[in-house]
């Protein structure tokens, strides 16, 4: 069984890091720099963009699979240790956030960007933000959630963020942060069988899915994350894309990500075989080898298998 803690996180320990503060759209904007295990300059970099609810937390076991890669890590403006924009936190801000955030620490625009989920909707929104840097889409958002298979659970959760909005500021907050709330949202996302991995899995829940600056913030950043699709801005992406969904995935269905990739010209897709929206949780290692396929980045590559379920 996997303990508390998973083997990524060992790993990661292993690895030097440095926080990086920067003032950016009026969020005081916090990030952590993981250089490689031998300190390359020359290395490739992956700069990372969580999704939501969460903070850089959850894509460090994709970090902890990389230690040829150096990686830059930011909380969204909002969350974890960042603090929130000046304004309303709706796609076209975060989209401003994150290139004026590229711009400050990639302004040679060498870097790889790699969004998970909500981070996929924050790039979407304006990919020429990302200029001439690759793209990597995990669980991409390709369906608006208000018109997809799930739109009655869909309007549930707003129904569940506009009440903790409404009521009294302790009530309310108590509400968002509710553990028993998390974890029904943690059992739908997680599909794997193995007790310890989905042990260790809620715990980073519990951990870091309340951390959030307050309940406007989290209101409008949830209103962001069902107000558009990947889909509905696929041809602006840049050729090389690559697509990493779930096969499993119930809020990104892979039936729309095989659309998505359609409208993507020039784009590749990759599914990963027995998991849903938490490949970075789950199959941190399968998405690492696809990384090293498509980025060139030296290391443990696809098997002749997994090679098979490239859609092109």
């Amino acid at each position: 069984m996997f303990p508390v803690e998973a083997p990524s996180t060992r790993h990661l320990a292993q690895r030097a890091s440095e926080r990086i503060d920067a003032p950016i759209s009026g969020s005081r904007t916090r990030s952590w720099r993981y250089p490689t295990v031998n300190d390359d300059a020359n290395a490739p970099k992956i700069i990372l963009v969580h999704g939501f609810r969460g903070t850089h937390h959850g894509l460090l076991p994709l970090v902890a699979e990389l230690p040829n890669v150096e990686f830059l890590a930011p909380d969204l403006p909002g969350f974890g240790e960042s603090t929130p924009l000046e304004g309303e936190h709706n796609l076209h801000a975060y989209s401003r956030w994150l290139g004026r955030y590229l711009e400050r620490v990639d302004p040679k625009g060498q870097a790889i960007l790699l969004g998970h989920s909500f981070g996929s909707l924050v790039i979407a929104r304006n990919p020429s933000v990302c200029g001439s840097r690759r793209i990597v889409l995990v669980n991409p958002i390709a369906s608006p959630a208000l018109e997809g298979p799930d739109r009655f659970a869909t309007q549930l959760a707003i129904a569940y963020y506009r009440l903790g909005a409404w009521l009294p500021a302790s009530l309310g907050q108590r509400l968002m942060a509710s553990r028993l709330i998390t974890r029904v949202m943690s059992e739908v996302m997680a599909t794997t069988h193995h007790s310890g991995l989905r042990r260790w899995i809620h715990e980073e829940h519990d951990r870091h899915f309340s951390d959030f600056f307050d309940r406007t913030t989290l209101l409008d950043a949830f209103r962001a994350s069902v107000s558009d699709s990947v889909t509905a801005h696929a041809h602006k992406f840049p050729v090389g894309t690559v697509l990493v969904a779930g096969e499993r995935d119930q809020i990104a269905p892979v039936a729309a990500q095989r659309v998505l990739v359609e409208r993507m010209p020039g784009s590749s897709l990759y599914v990963i075989a027995g998991v849903g929206h938490l490949i970075h949780y789950e199959t941190p290692r399968a998405l690492a080898r696809v990384l090293r396929e498509t980025l060139d980045i030296p290391g443990e590559r696809l098997t002749p298998s997994e090679r098979g379920v490239a859609t092109r």
